[in-house]
């Protein structure tokens, strides 16, 4: 009798666990705003930033994706975020040059919200019903979701994406031509306004079942549209959508935080939606976008970058360079994914951008770097606190007083055209470094950024208004300095 009990208990904890109902599943609040600094997350009782190297976010939507290997990857490489699209949006073979593309899968891999009808093209390409949901679509959400859970892998939902081009208007389900809904009669310039009513009550609907089917999660985030500066989106339809999601929101009692793509590069935030919490950006290099917004409470993300040319130390020091400035979300674009190679080990693509198993290591190191800082108390130190000689790039963010994270990188262009890659990766020895510090006594160790190897630098004794001089150890291209009051 009692082991009959024994192993009923131990197979209900196992088809929990399977089946992805994990006691932090259910019990934990969702990732949110830390209460002691909003410019950073608190997930599962512990205060973190998001940072990856994630596939091109069609992990969803392409049947022929597995997912598993690559969370197993992300995971492995101590990495805890992807960014996913939803799925109203879906590119084409060709689309932005990349190779063996995720967010272009075949039709008969192309999996969406909406159910597809027993109607086809010609050619046999699906056509929708927009006012049924597709079973099977919220089957593999659900488990993508589970299985990014039990990983520790908070995932950004993008709802929706502008259509780029018209070719990709073409095949979209909310096009016209590809519903039986007589939905979408516009062009692909005019899909994200709010002069469309009958394709906005489709697009609310969406956004109000993602908050639905997604409110049992605590790992995830919504964002309501990859750069809408591009495609026509207008700001009154992405207010509309917001407040479609609040007020969904408020009726299921979820309290998952809303995002909303920025800018490419910088711009300065003006009159945020009040529901908004996280702000991304694409492609901040330099990472001046962190201090220009300074004035606005919540998260300031990349959530994307790219096209600096395929070399891993562009996209390292892109992704110190953003943290260290105070930025809490970083995410490379990474083309080594592929369902081909779900585990992130496609090589000799000609994508525009990057991604390696070594960069998503080196990312790992950034990520762990962070973890072990009091995170909540962090602040980015002004120019004036750490200076390096002509060629030299350097930034600091620390608790005053009683712990620095200083980084130090080679001037690098924004983008590598003609210029060789080891005209960056050479040796540098005997680089000064010059710190303001508080007065007192503090260890010093280096930290190789390729490497996670840290090394006791030296111990050094700040007096009152005098600067000290640090000699670094020899680097290649990046070096950081952990910088810790011994009082």
């Amino acid at each position: 009798m009692f082991l009959s009990y024994r192993m009923g208990v131990v197979t209900c904890l196992m088809l929990m666990w399977f089946s992805g109902e994990s006691a932090v599943t259910q019990a934990q609040q969702p990732l949110s705003l830390h209460p002691q600094n909003d410019r950073y997350f608190l997930f599962r009782d512990r205060p973190t930033v998001l940072v990856t190297s994630a596939e091109h976010y069609g992990v969803l939507l392409n049947r022929a994706f597995d997912f598993e290997p690559y969370l197993d990857e992300l995971a492995a490489q101590g990495l805890n975020h992807t960014r996913v699209f939803s799925g109203a949006y879906r590119e084409i073979k060709g689309s932005f040059g990349i190779t063996q593309n995720t967010l272009a899968p075949q039709d008969n891999d192309y999996v969406c919200p909406w159910k597809r009808s027993d109607k086809t093209h010609a050619d046999g390409s699906p056509i929708f019903d927009l006012d049924h949901w597709d079973d099977a679509y919220f089957q593999r959400l659900d488990a993508l979701m589970k299985a990014a859970s039990r990983r520790g892998i908070v995932v950004e939902m993008c709802l929706f994406s502008p259509m780029y081009k018209p070719a990709l208007w073409d095949v979209n389900p909310m096009n016209i031509r590809n519903n039986v809904n007589e939905v979408g009669d516009c062009g692909s310039q005019q899909v994200y306004t709010t002069e469309n009513p009958d394709l906005l009550r489709v697009q609310s609907a969406l956004a109000e079942k993602m908050v639905d089917v997604l409110m049992p999660y605590d790992n995830v985030y919504l964002e309501i549209c990859n750069e809408p500066y591009f495609g026509g989106v207008t700001d009154a339809w992405q207010r509309h959508i917001i407040d479609a999601v609040v007020a969904k929101q408020e009726q299921v009692g979820s309290k998952h935080l809303i995002s909303i793509n920025v800018a490419n590069k910088t711009k300065r935030i003006e009159n945020p939606h009040p529901a908004v919490s996280i702000f991304n950006f694409h492609y901040c290099y330099p990472p001046v976008v962190v201090e220009e917004n300074s004035h606005v409470h919540g998260v300031i993300g990349e959530n994307e970058t790219g096209f600096r040319g395929s070399e891993s130390f562009l996209y390292r020091t892109e992704g110190w360079d953003f943290l260290v400035a105070g930025g809490a979300i970083f995410n490379n674009l990474d083309y080594s994914f592929s369902a081909q190679h779900p585990d992130g080990t496609l090589t000799g693509y000609s994508s525009p951008g990057g991604g390696s198993r070594q960069l998503r290591r080196q990312l790992g190191v950034l990520k762990s770097t962070f973890d072990r800082l009091p995170i909540p108390d962090l602040e980015p130190q002004a120019k004036r606190f750490a200076k390096v000689p002509d060629g030299y790039s350097v930034s600091a963010i620390g608790q005053p007083k009683n712990v620095y994270l200083v980084y130090v990188h080679v001037d690098l262009p924004g983008r590598l055209k003609d210029q060789p890659a080891e005209q960056f990766t050479q040796a540098n020895n005997d680089v000064q470094l010059i710190l303001e510090l508080p007065e007192g006594r503090y260890g010093v160790k280096q930290i190789d950024p390729s490497t996670g190897r840290r090394t006791d630098q030296t111990s050094i004794e700040a007096g009152s208004g005098k600067s000290v001089e640090i000699t670094l150890q020899a680097f290649t291209t990046d070096t950081a300095l952990l910088i810790e009051s011994s009082k």
